[in-house]
């Protein structure tokens, strides 16, 4: 393998990171449903030819995706391998969870790149289709006890074989669909993207040879292995443990147990779930590969600098046993999986925050609260909304957590209100910041949201409602307070309804003019809240993030009739509160 100057090194990086992103927005603009369109849930990259490693990803990508995908590009390799018979124009589509996917709706489409009759490398797309069948409209089934229940699940097979479309497979997959029309487009829009990242790469490929493309291949791993080993050298040896809750699967309502213990011995990282609860009845299992993915994702958080490929995970040891709801095989429900990562997430920020307390972040909102609204339009036909809902960021310890942000999961955006009102026959009344939800601190947490949707469809509309955080707070770190918890209601005849596994719901069903409403959660705080400028926290009280009493009660600022601090009063409070 050749060497690679510096310079060439960093034009190809820029380029090839180009590739994958012009392949993201050829997606955004083409695809049907607002979940990729407006959201974004989707992702491109490039991989390895023969062991399907991460080498480049684009840098609007999903964050969860892009540690997750070189697990599904090694399940086509795999497939490859015992079968046979790739050949330039084959493209392979599959949404397996349990191989290198995440949920049934994730769609993952892998095209390999010839150079010379040779294979170079593979193309991905991934992107979250808005109905792929099962029991729930959208998917997220907080009842599910088995795949099946879930939707349908395709193995990898060549929905292009040598450029020419299999109208059988397309045809499963409407059949199998509420929304085919949806699914169709959003396929095709990712057929665009693979087509367009081919044609990119060629022409570079073209300019530079593939000798030199694959010496910045390798120079990018070394890299990023390099960077990480160098930012997990910085940190001390030992072992840390954290632990977190879900508030129960969906089925049995009791609480379900993400524990970490991370070890650091020189440049090496172990992480450790064994102590996680067993698998459970309901939807909130994940797979080995979607935990890993998710681990990928908490540390690039805070290791920021090091790129997206595969070395930067070579220097960290996974310990994730089938016996945990963590690292589950088929047909274990999975369709919750986001929940369930999100607090494996919040776990290994918990665990860093006791090795760097310099570090440490406090708790995100950590649900996506994943709600589904399925009925008929009156203008006819059927409607599916699925969207996911904001909410606060934890502090940290350079600033406040943001307000009604994404979770770190995410590059994506929350839906706008003017594309779910234009997709869907409902009117948001309400699409405002909660106060008095985020967890008090020196810096604060970044506080939720409360949504309230009526639905103007004809006849009944069924809701569902697959969320987390209703009973267990997002935490906080270093004297830092907890967050709000989750709340979810709807109307019914006889006044307001709540659910009595709390966070999740099926079998609801609302009619003409009447209303949901979610209150999602805050950030944890950061630091103790008595240590916050009271300057700050009467800010935060004329903008509504805080109230008055909360003011009193958890900052111990005391705030005049005319909306600024009574100095003498809040002194003494604090001097009692700190006594």
């Amino acid at each position: 393998m050749r060497t690679i100057d510096p310079v060439t090194l960093a034009v190809l990086k820029g380029r090839l990171e180009q590739v994958a992103d012009e392949m993201d927005a050829t997606l955004y603009r083409s695809a049907f449903n607002p979940i990729i369109a407006e959201a974004r849930d989707a992702c491109h990259g490039l991989y390895h030819a023969r062991t399907g490693a991460t080498l480049v990803q684009g840098t609007k990508g999903l964050p969860i995706f892009v540690g997750a995908m070189a697990f599904a590009v090694k399940a086509v390799i795999d497939k490859v391998a015992a079968e046979g018979g790739l050949q330039e124009g084959d493209i392979f589509l599959f949404n397996d969870p349990y191989d290198g996917g995440t949920h049934l709706n994730d769609f993952r489409l892998v095209q390999p790149v010839f150079r010379g009759g040779e294979l170079f490398c593979w193309l991905a797309s991934v992107g979250h289709w808005l109905d792929i069948g099962g029991n729930v409209p959208g998917n997220f089934n907080a009842r599910a006890t088995e795949s099946f229940q879930e939707g349908v699940r395709i193995p990898p097979v060549k929905v292009v074989r040598a450029g020419v479309l299999d109208n059988d497979i397309v045809s499963i997959l409407a059949a199998n669909s509420r929304v085919p029309q949806s699914n169709w487009g959003d396929m095709n829009g990712q057929l665009n993207a693979l087509a367009l990242g081919s044609r990119r790469l060629g022409a570079l490929l073209d300019e530079y040879g593939e000798d030199t493309v694959e010496a910045a291949f390798t120079a990018f791993s070394a890299g990023a292995e390099a960077m990480m080993r160098e930012n997990i050298g910085a940190l001390p040896d030992g072992t840390w443990s954290f632990e977190d809750y879900l508030d129960n699967d969906g089925i049995d309502d009791a609480p379900l147990t993400i524990a970490l213990d991370l070890t650091i011995a020189g440049s090496e990282m172990t992480l450790d779930f064994s102590r996680s609860s067993p698998p459970c009845k309901g939807p909130l299992n994940i797979a080995y590969s979607t935990a890993v993915a998710c681990c990928y994702v908490a540390l690039k958080h805070v290791f920021t600098e090091v790129p997206a490929n595969a070395g930067c995970l070579a220097p960290i040891r996974f310990v994730i046993p089938e016996t945990t709801l963590l690292g589950v095989k088929a047909p274990k429900p999975v369709g919750g999986y986001t929940e369930t990562i999100l607090r494996v997430i919040g776990v290994l920020f918990g665990a860093l925050g006791k090795v760097a307390p310099e570090q440490a972040m406090a708790a995100p909102f950590g649900t996506i609260n994943a709600l589904s609204l399925a009925g008929a339009r009156p203008q006819g036909g059927r409607f599916v909304m699925f969207s996911f809902f904001g909410g606060g960021l934890g502090g940290n310890p350079e600033s406040d957590g943001l307000n009604h942000a994404n979770n770190p999961i995410s590059t994506a955006t929350i839906p706008p209100v003017e594309i779910l009102e234009a997709s869907y026959p409902v009117m948001f009344t309400q699409w405002a910041l909660r106060p008095d939800s985020a967890g008090p601190g020196r810096h604060r947490g970044g506080v939720g949201a409360i949504y309230e949707i009526e639905t103007l469809a004809e006849g009944t509309t069924d809701v569902f409602l697959l969320g987390e955080r209703g009973k267990y707070a997002p935490f906080g770190v270093l004297g830092g307070g907890e967050a709000g918890l989750n709340s979810f209601a709807w109307q019914t005849q006889d006044g307001e309804a709540s659910p009595p596994l709390v966070s999740k719901v099926t079998d609801v069903r609302i009619g003409p003019g009447q209303r949901v409403t979610l209150r999602t959660p805050g950030g944890g705080g950061y630091g103790s809240p008595l240590e916050r400028p009271a300057v700050r926290v009467a800010r935060d009280v004329a903008l509504g993030f805080v109230s008055i009493a909360a003011a009193r009660d958890s900052y111990g600022v005391v705030i005049a009739t005319d909306g600024s601090v009574d100095e003498a009063a809040t002194v003494r409070l604090r001097q009692e509160k700190t006594a």
